[in-house]
């Protein structure tokens, strides 16, 4: 009798066992695929192309600086980056708040900003200075964006507001409208420039 009961429950363990792998490997996953695909952009990477070819997403940041690692001046910057913007290798720093150097870091991206925009170590944003946890965010506060404009309009002899309406344009409200704060997409933003102003260097 035990021995029937242990086969019937072999069964049933490996029916179910069937069913889950359908439901949660196959059908579930098609069905989130194709929620995905209705949503723009969002399953196919948000890809952003300039004259055909793919230069990023609008999901990851990415830096903009010069061979040498030095800023490219003619673009807004991101945040640093703790992973140098590599996917595979998404992740903050783990210095903690106590560590020597961290703060040693913090200092000298301080100084590099406020030098890069000619303003003085205390005007320079958190953001500016600080990599997230991911080190993939897309976004700068407002606050960074508005930090730079002054130095891109110079760079690319525009004016000061004719930059400032392209950063407006590429700010994104809160989510949900009440979570987080506003922030820039920096490549949607340099993007923007290049096409309105044609592309420096």
């Amino acid at each position: 009798m035990s021995a029937l009961r242990s086969g019937r429950q072999l069964v049933a363990a490996v029916r179910f066992l069937l069913v889950a792998t359908i439901v949660l490997g196959v059908v579930y996953p098609l069905v989130i695929t194709l929620f995905a695909q209705l949503v723009p952009g969002r399953a196919e990477g948000s890809l952003l192309v300039r004259d055909g070819e793919v230069v990023g997403s609008s999901l990851i940041g990415q830096a903009f600086v010069a061979s040498d690692g030095d800023p490219l001046p003619q673009y807004f910057q991101s945040r640093p980056s703790a992973s140098d913007y590599d996917g595979t290798a998404s992740g903050g720093s783990n210095l903690g708040p106590n560590s020597a150097e961290l703060l040693e870091l913090v200092a000298s991206r301080r100084a590099a900003v406020a030098a890069l925009e000619g303003v003085d170590a205390s005007e320079v944003p958190a953001d500016a200075v600080t990599a997230s946890a991911s080190g993939l965010d897309p976004g700068i506060s407002v606050a960074y964006a508005e930090l730079q404009v002054a130095r891109v309009a110079a760079e690319r002899g525009v004016p000061v507001g004719d930059v400032e309406a392209l950063v407006a344009e590429a700010t994104h409200g809160r989510d949900l409208g009440f979570i987080g704060a506003p922030w820039v997409n920096v490549l949607e933003l340099n993007l923007a420039l290049d096409r309105e102003f044609g592309q420096v260097g």
